[in-house]
């Protein structure tokens, strides 16, 4: 028989733990919901934190740094080649291994071919561009150091109007490294970072106060960004982006141009922080996915041409936070097919100045999401094709007969409560959704209209044109 103070005592256990199974999910759903209100604010937070002055030096010697670098055996030293080579003259590098670092203070040009390889010794930078006018070419850059405070890198520019074409960057932390480095070209290059966790890569290509300067045709993979600080007139073009954080980042930088661009699979495709005057066209952005997932981006920007893009199964399509910025700007957001997605676009707070004209929203989950209160209203809807209009075309001018309108049901509670996220597109929500359409019990809120919501629209009219590279 079981006596009272032992069951007294289970009793007890029984309550404890209870208790502190709730303690345990209360504490599990706050990290939950931090996490997933907090995604996007890391994210951006993360990208603000490096290159707003300039990198401290290595506080080791070149003495120290040279001990401690390992090479394979047999490697020839890259630096008595470099002095040997007259001005304007060219270096030809055989299939060798050659020892870095390298230092150019010399207009000059380097040529590889297969097998040519420049070894950094796993410590430090490779090779230095002090000169104006300088080509390498045909390289394949392999162990950089992994410092992130000295910005370890396959190659530092510290020249104008150089070119970096058909080159390889193997394990090194950063792959090109401008800084204060105009008018130069990094053409069909293969870059990639270090094997670490996708925080601790390097940026593929980065670009510090430098203006004028052309990264086109290169395939970046595993990488962490493509970024532009405070640079303007730049233009990324033709790159294929893979497997990293930010596709491109621009950050305080202005009047640049984004096109032909194919971001796959990377966190964020684009991404604008405090950037006016660009132009985002012809792109192809597939599959931004997880907390933080974002096709484009936008931060406190205005002034910014989005045309012609494919948005593509991401997270969300665009997201809209405090943009335009310029109480008297606009962002243009014109015959883009964003498609598939979890939200189309999604505003962060009910803004404006906004203008989307002439795309096609097809088989995304929600097409307008306003996070909290407020809707979508303020900004200009004009002319979209929306796959979820209800209307009609009576006299078949291609024009819907009544205005497409987004209103907000019981599915408002993905939008206000991020748990709730969970079980977006769920049976459950769904029903929820379905009974209160039928006899709404709240007022629901009008999130978007558009006044002549197109039926159809011609297939090479919307979307990326992916126009030919160039040679």
């Amino acid at each position: 028989m079981i006596g009272r103070y032992q069951l007294a005592r289970w009793t007890k256990a029984a309550l404890g733990a209870t208790l502190g199974a709730c303690v345990l999910g209360l504490v599990a759903t706050a990290v939950v919901r931090y996490a997933q209100t907090q995604a996007v604010v890391d994210l951006t937070r993360d990208a603000g934190f490096a290159n707003h002055s300039l990198p401290s030096p290595d506080p080791r010697s070149e003495e120290e740094m040279e001990g401690l670098r390992r090479f394979p055996d047999g490697a020839v030293a890259l630096q008595p080649l470099i002095d040997a080579t007259p001005t304007g003259g060219v270096l030809k590098l055989e299939a060798k291994i050659y020892a870095a670092p390298g230092r150019i203070t010399r207009p000059l040009r380097i040529e590889g071919v297969a097998g040519t390889v420049v070894d950094g010794g796993g410590i430090g930078s490779i090779v230095t561009v002090e000169a104006d006018d300088v080509t390498i070419m045909g390289v394949t850059f392999r162990n950089s150091g992994e410092r992130h405070e000295t910005t370890d890198s396959a190659v530092r520019l510290r020249g104008r109007n150089g070119i970096m074409k058909d080159n390889v960057i193997e394990n090194c932390l950063f792959g090109f490294e401008l800084r204060q480095a105009n008018g130069n070209i990094m053409r069909r290059n293969r870059i990639g970072s270090k094997d670490l966790p996708e925080a601790l890569r390097g940026d593929a290509v980065r670009v510090w106060y430098s203006n004028g300067n052309r990264i086109e045709d290169n395939v970046i993979v595993h990488s962490r960004d493509t970024v532009i600080w405070y640079g303007t007139d730049n233009v990324v073009s033709g790159n294929r982006i893979e497997d990293s954080r930010y596709g491109i980042h621009l950050m305080y930088a202005h009047k640049n141009k984004l096109e032909r661009n194919s971001f796959l699979s990377n966190t964020v495709g684009v991404f604008l922080m405090y950037a006016n005057d660009n132009e985002v066209t012809d792109n192809v952005i597939h599959y931004s996915q997880g907390p933080s997932g974002i096709g484009i981006g936008f931060k406190e920007s205005s002034n910014t041409l989005v045309a012609n893009n494919d948005l593509f199964g991401n997270a969300r399509g665009l997201f809209m936070d405090a943009s335009p910025y310029d109480p008297e700007g606009w962002n243009v957001f014109r015959a883009n097919r964003i498609a598939y997605n979890g939200a189309a676009v999604v505003f962060h707070s009910d803004w404006e100045g906004n203008a989307f004209e002439g795309n096609a929203f097809r088989g995304n989950h929600a097409n307008v999401a306003v996070l909290g209160s407020g809707s979508a209203r303020r900004n200009k809807w004009l002319g979209n094709l929306w796959d979820d209009y209800q209307g009609f075309d009576r006299n078949r001018d291609g024009v819907g007969d009544t205005p497409y309108e987004s209103w907000s049901w019981a599915d408002r509670l993905w939008m206000d409560v991020p748990d709730a996220q969970f079980f977006r597109a769920s049976p459950a929500l769904e029903m929820i959704d379905f009974i209160e359409r039928l006899g709404s019990l709240t007022e629901p809120r009008l999130i978007v209209r558009d006044a002549q919501p197109v039926l159809e629209m011609r297939e090479e009219a919307i979307g990326a044109r992916r126009a030919e590279k160039r040679s």
